[in-house]
Order: structure tokens, then C-alpha cells, then sequence
């Protein structure tokens, strides 16, 4: 319905955004909000998607038409709703994913929440050999690298809700906090290497 909407990033929260577009907020779920923290009160291109199910109707949106792209296939999978797909893509490296997918690499796949191996399994059934449209090299770091802000606690505590958000638990957050803790980075880059040790 909506390909794209342009307009001032008005917030960032750990599941959304919300973008003002003509006196209109239009709350967009995204993988990775604190991706847009560079952007907050600067007008923003958001590619996206309006999903509809009888008893939800959301907008989820991405920073590149080759990141909805997966996002919509994704959906396609049985076993995998918005949540889900959100979480694969908020890794911030999807030519992981297509990689693991073409690879048939289970162990990989079943570390996102919510994927058993059944889904993972289906994975690889619904999209393998099916992807290649979808090429690595149009993926933009989905996480800007921008120098570290002073309150860190304040970061660090944006990017938990955000790991929680996308459907990692208390103890498997727990697992990764103390390593945390010793950095000082921005939101986003919390999130990412917070993500990337939940993936190991």
C-alpha cells in the first residue's frame, strides 16, 4: 500500500519510530530504531511494508528496498510473523542470512528468537536458491558507526529494551550484559555487538 514515506524522524523507541509526514505521525516498526538516531528531527526516506492480519494492522519499514524485500520473503516462511523476521534482519548483516540459507547452515539460523529447527528447516525448503535477487552488496550497514555519547547507561539501557524487544530473553540477555558493560558505545552499536554475541 505505502512504498515508501518521507518524513522528520519525530521519535525513537526500542520497537519503533515515528516519522511526521505532512502533521501525520506514522508509527514504523523497524529492525533496529536506534539505526535512526543520526536522523532524529532530519527528514528520512523509510521503504515500507503495511501488514495486515485481523487483528493487527502495522507499518514496518527499512532503510533499503533490498531489506523489505527480505523482510516480505521472510514472511512468506511458515512459522516466521513480523516479530520474527524484524529480529533476523536487526543483525544488521542479512547477507548472513542468504548465506546461511543458500547453506543449508541450520546451527546459524536457530539462534534468532523464535526460530526452532523446524522453522529453520523451512528456511532453507521456502528460500533457498530463491534469494539471489536479493544481493549482499545492496545492503547498506543497517547501524551507523558515530562516535560514543556521553551518558552511557542511558544508551546501554536503550539498546536491552531493544534486544528485548525483538524477542531475546532476560537469561539470554544476562549472558551478554557483562561484556556489555565494559564498552562505551552508541545505542546502536550496543545493539549490534550485543546481537552478534547472542549469535554465537
Amino acid at each position: 500500500m505505502f512504498e515508501y514515506i518521507k518524513g522528520t524522524v519525530d521519535f525513537i523507541g526500542p520497537e519503533y519510530i515515528v516519522v511526521d509526514n505532512g502533521g501525520i505521525g506514522y508509527q514504523i516498526h523497524t529492525p533496529n530504531p536506534f539505526a535512526f538516531s543520526k536522523q532524529l528531527r532530519s527528514e528520512v526516506q523509510v521503504f515500507t511494508f503495511h501488514y495486515v492480519r485481523e487483528d493487527l494492522m502495522a507499518l514496518y519499514g527499512f532503510q533499503s528496498r533490498e531489506e523489505k524485500a527480505l523482510f516480505m520473503r521472510l514472511l512468506n516462511v511458515t512459522g516466521i510473523g513480523p516479530k520474527g523476521a524484524l529480529a533476523i534482519l536487526a543483525t544488521g548483516e542479512p547477507q548472513q542470512v542468504v548465506q546461511a540459507i543458500e547453506n543449508e547452515d541450520e546451527s546459524f539460523l536457530v539462534k534468532f528468537p523464535g526460530v526452532g529447527k523446524k522453522t529453520a528447516r523451512q528456511m532453507i525448503l521456502d528460500l533457498k536458491g530463491k534469494l539471489q535477487d536479493i544481493v549482499p552488496d545492496f545492503f547498506p550497514n543497517l547501524f551507523s558507526e558515530e562516535t560514543a555519547v556521553e551518558d552511557v547507561s542511558n544508551e546501554f539501557d536503550e539498546a536491552i529494551l531493544a534486544l528485548k524487544a525483538l524477542g531475546y530473553s532476560e537469561k539470554e540477555i544476562k549472558k551478554i550484559t557483562p561484556e556489555l558493560r565494559k564498552e562505551k558505545l552508541t545505542t546502536d552499536q550496543y545493539i549490534k555487538k550485543g546481537l552478534q554475541k547472542l549469535l554465537r
